[in-house]
């Protein structure tokens, strides 16, 4: 992950700054701001940055898009220029105003992102509901012996996923990452390490249990009314991000 900038409005670089100056004016010109917004998207060039006190890291380990951390980023520059509704249904429910298809939205922030965001969405996304899924599954066998104790719960989930406990995969992480072992994690660290697992498991798992637990993941998602619209039909193993 690249280093993080601290930075005003005033900072950006000549091309984030022309990808706010663009939204705004298409806003105002009459485009659709949802359009508008993925258009922004393929202008704007930071992996990350620290604006008004929080991180924002909008590309994990270099591959993978955080589209939606991005579309806040944007849709707090343009300010009232956006109906709040629709604005808090997308930012916190993932629902977008429109229906496009994936192909149209690929269009729209360019092969490139696009490609990084299947990187988020299978690394990160559905990893974390593959964990989901997982814990529901020991959650009911649990309770069907009479067992409780939701710590047990949350090892036994990664000893099935990744035939270890957190504690270690976690310390495994960041001292390949250089990160400093403390007690604590941010929101920033959690989504790396997320990732992180993802590509441990296709590292460590053969390809038909990637496959079955992709599709556990993807079913859990389909029955807690989780969108996955704009992702791959199939599932990739893993996607090799195109770079500039």
């Amino acid at each position: 992950m690249t280093r993080l900038q601290s930075q005003t409005p005033s900072q950006l670089t000549a091309a984030d700054a022309e990808a706010i100056r663009y939204l705004e004016q298409a806003i105002t010109g009459g485009k659709h701001w949802y359009i508008a917004l993925l258009e922004a998207m393929a202008l704007w060039t930071s992996t990350g940055e620290t604006y008004h006190g929080r991180t924002y890291c909008y590309l994990i380990d270099g591959e993978a898009f955080d589209w939606l951390l991005l579309a806040e980023r944007l849709c707090s520059a343009v300010g009232g220029l956006l109906p709040e509704d629709e604005k808090f249904t997308f930012l916190f429910h993932g629902e977008p105003p429109l229906d496009i298809t994936k192909e149209r939205f690929r269009e729209l922030i360019g092969d490139t992102k696009y490609h990084q965001y299947l990187n988020y969405f299978y690394g990160v996304t559905v990893e974390e509901a593959l964990a989901l899924a997982v814990q529901d599954e020991v959650r009911k066998e649990r309770r069907a012996w009479g067992y409780a104790g939701e710590q047990e719960h949350a090892s036994e989930v990664y000893r099935r996923i990744y035939g270890s406990t957190r504690g270690v995969l976690l310390r495994h992480f960041r001292q390949e990452k250089g990160h400093p072992h403390l007690r604590s994690t941010t929101l920033v660290e959690m989504k790396e390490f997320t990732y992180w697992l993802f590509k441990y498991r296709l590292k460590h798992c053969d390809k038909s249990r990637v496959a079955s637990d992709t599709k556990k993941a993807l079913l859990w998602m389909n029955n807690h009314g989780i969108s996955r619209q704009l992702a791959a039909e199939r599932p990739p193993a893993y996607i090799e991000p195109e770079r500039p």
